[in-house]
């Protein structure tokens, strides 16, 4: 179920604050951290950010959903996963100061929250304690990637049918 589309402007007021990691902080951060948001309105299929495009800042879900994807070398876009409300997405290629490695499209009208680069890695060296959530929220991913690797790796590719009936008529 998606939360609802009425969003605070300021994080202070914010009724699903407690509920997300990366917005459950103390008073005076949150403060800091309404100085360096944006919030804005998108449409249900705006891309976000662009797979290897540089790096601008994070984008915080505040409702809405995204599809993460990433293009395969035969040029097939694959599904990571969906992310929800309150996910952070990003924050990988903001920290390493990379391109994006991914595409983020809104699957539904969203409001979002976002943080320029200079200004998160500002606010990141004011507030330590939030710097410790951002390493459990980047070794949740990894682990979450680790997850879906191994699900990978034990899926049994099936045989092309034209093989299977070409050792039919061989036997």
């Amino acid at each position: 179920m998606i939360e609802s589309a009425t969003q605070s402007t300021s994080c202070l007021t914010c009724d699903f604050r407690a509920d997300r990691p990366f917005c459950d902080m103390s008073t005076d951060a949150l403060r800091a951290f309404d100085e360096i948001k944006s919030l804005a309105s998108y449409p249900k299929n705006a891309i976000l950010f662009s797979e290897k495009r540089a790096v601008r800042g994070i984008y915080i879900l505040c409702d809405g959903r995204a599809k993460l994807t990433i293009c395969a070398d035969n040029g097939k876009r694959l599904t990571l996963r969906i992310a929800g409300p309150g996910e952070v997405l990003g924050l990988g290629a903001v920290l390493s100061n990379t391109p994006y490695e991914i595409t983020a499209e809104l699957l539904d009208a969203s409001q979002v929250v976002f943080v320029r680069r200079k200004d998160l890695m500002r606010f990141l060296r004011e507030h330590r304690d939030i710097c410790m959530q951002v390493v459990r929220m980047l070794s949740q991913d990894l682990h979450g990637a680790y997850e879906r690797v191994r699900t990978i790796g034990t899926i049994r590719p099936r045989r092309p049918r034209l093989l299977h009936r070409q050792r039919f008529f061989l036997t």
